[in-house]
C-alpha cells in the first residue's frame, strides 16, 4: 500500500498538444496486463534525457543514447516491461534496434527517429515476436488523452500507476505538462530503477532542453532512494512539442524560463516523490534534509548516507527512536574534517541531538510519537556554511524481503 499516495484519474492528466499514446497488451511476460506503450511526438518536437550511470546498462539505453546523439529528430517511444533486455549482450542491441526498425516502418519514421526503453528482469532475453506483434494494437490506441494507460503500462513491481499534471500561464499564454513515472525498489541515484517520460507543450530549444531535463532528473529522480540499489536500465526523458502558442523559450535569461523551469521541476518532483511513497513495502515516506553544509555535495553525501542505511530504514519502520543510527550515518558520510559538536539533528519540531551529543530536553517519546507518522521530516545541520539538499525515502520492512524474493515468480 503506497504511502499517502491517491491513484491517479484520468480526468486531471492533462493531453499534451503534439503528444499521442496507446498501449497493447503483448503478454511479454505476463498474459492480460499492459505491457507495451508506443508514444508518437508531432514533427517538430523536440526531446532530451538522462540515463542510468550504471556501467552495464541495458541495451536500450545504448541505442537511446546513439539515437538522440545522431541529431535526427526523435518521432516515436517504444516502451516495454517484463524483460530489462539488460545483461543480453550483442543479441540484446540487435533486439533493440529491431524494435525501432519495426516501429519506424509502422510510423513511417527513420529508425533513428526512435527511442527504445525495456524495464522488468535482467538477464532474459526479449520476447521480441510478442512486442512487434504488439505495436499495431499500440499505434491503434494512439492518443492525446491516454496518460493513465501509459502508467498503467510501463508499470513492474509497481502498486498503482503514477501520473500528473501541471497547467501554468506563463506571459499570459497556458502552459500545459504531463508525466508518467515507474518504479518502486532498486531505486538509488545515477538513476534509479525507475522511467519517467514528462512531456510540455511548450517550445525548448535543444540546447536548453538538454539543460533542463539534466537538472530536473538531478533534483527529483536523483533525490530519491528506496534501497541503494542503481538498476541497468534507468530513464527520465523529456519532451517539448512546441504546440502551445508561449514563444519558443531559448535561454535561462529568456523571462518565460524561470517559471517554465518552476514547473517542470515540480512535476519532475512530483513523480520522483511516488515512487519513494510506492517503495517496495513502504509503510513510511521520509524526507532527509541536510543543511549548513559547506558545499551542496557534501550535503548530499550525508543525505544519501542516511537515507540509504538498512538500520535507520529499519528503525523507522519499527517506529522505534533509536536515532544514534541517524549520527552514525552522517559520521561515517565521507566528509573527513567533520566536526560532531557543531552538529544538530531533528525530527520534525523535535530537536534529538545538539553539540555531538543528546540534546538535554529530548525525550525518547517525543522521538517515538514522530516515527508512529506516515511522513516524516529528518533535519539534520551540520554548522559547516549555507549550502543544503534534501533526499527522499521510505522505510524498510518485512515485505520489502518477500518482494524481491519472489519477482521472477
Amino acid at each position: 500500500m503506497a504511502v499517502n499516495l491517491p491513484l491517479p484519474q484520468a480526468s486531471q492528466l492533462f493531453p499534451v498538444a503534439g503528444v499521442q499514446l496507446g498501449h497493447a497488451e503483448a503478454g511479454i511476460r505476463k498474459p492480460g496486463r499492459k505491457d507495451v506503450l508506443v508514444i508518437r511526438l508531432a514533427e517538430g518536437s523536440r526531446v532530451a534525457g538522462v540515463f542510468t550511470l550504471n556501467r552495464f546498462c541495458a541495451a536500450p539505453v545504448t541505442v537511446c543514447k546513439e539515437h538522440l546523439a545522431s541529431g535526427q529528430p526523435i518521432r516515436a517511444l517504444v516502451v516495454n516491461t517484463g524483460c530489462a533486455n539488460a545483461g543480453t549482450g550483442d543479441s540484446g542491441l540487435v533486439n533493440a534496434r529491431t524494435t525501432c526498425q519495426a516501429l519506424a516502418s509502422l510510423l513511417q519514421l527513420a529508425e533513428q527517429q526512435v527511442l527504445p526503453f525495456s524495464t522488468g528482469v535482467i538477464l532474459e532475453p526479449l520476447p521480441l515476436e510478442r512486442l512487434q506483434a504488439g505495436l499495431p494494437q499500440a499505434i491503434a490506441q494512439l492518443s492525446e488523452d491516454n496518460w493513465l494507460n501509459a502508467a498503467q503500462a510501463i508499470m513492474t513491481t509497481d502498486t498503482q500507476p503514477k501520473a500528473a499534471s501541471r497547467r501554468v500561464v506563463i506571459g499570459g499564454h497556458t502552459v500545459t505538462l504531463t508525466g508518467i513515472s515507474k518504479g518502486a525498489g532498486m531505486i538509488k541515484p545515477n538513476m534509479a530503477t525507475m522511467l519517467g517520460y514528462v512531456a510540455t507543450d511548450a517550445a525548448i530549444a535543444q540546447p536548453l532542453l538538454n539543460q533542463l531535463v539534466k537538472e530536473a532528473a538531478d533534483l527529483s529522480f536523483n533525490s530519491i532512494t528506496i534501497d541503494g540499489d542503481t538498476s541497468t536500465n534507468d530513464s527520465f526523458i523529456l519532451m517539448a512539442s512546441g504546440r502551445s502558442t508561449l514563444p519558443e523559450v531559448q535561454s535561462q535569461d529568456d523571462p518565460h524560463y524561470a517559471p517554465l523551469r518552476a514547473a517542470v521541476l515540480e512535476l519532475a518532483q512530483e513523480l520522483a516523490q511516488m515512487i519513494v511513497r510506492d517503495g517496495e513495502g513502504a509503510t513510511k515516506f521520509m524526507t532527509i534534509r541536510v543543511e549548513g553544509g559547506a558545499n551542496v555535495q557534501e550535503c548530499r553525501q550525508v543525505a544519501y548516507a542516511v537515507g540509504h542505511s538498512p538500520l535507520v530504514k529499519t528503525a523507522f519502520y519499527a517506529s522505534d527512536p533509536n536515532l544514534g543510527r541517524i549520527l552514525a550515518a552522517v559520521g561515517y558520510a565521507g566528509i573527513t574534517d567533520l566536526d560532531p559538536s557543531r552538529i544538530d539533528l531533528y525530527l520534525d519540531d523535535v530537536h534529538v541531538a545538539t553539540r555531538g551529543g543528546r540534546h538535554p530536553q529530548y525525550r525518547e517519546e517525543d522521538g517515538q510519537r514522530v516515527m508512529k507518522q506516515a511522513e516524516i521530516l529528518v533535519r539534520i545541520v551540520l554548522g559547516r556554511g549555507s549550502a543544503q539538499a534534501t533526499v527522499w525515502t521510505c522505510d524498510l520492512s518485512h515485505d520489502y524481503v518477500s518482494i524481491n524474493a519472489d519477482y521472477r515468480s
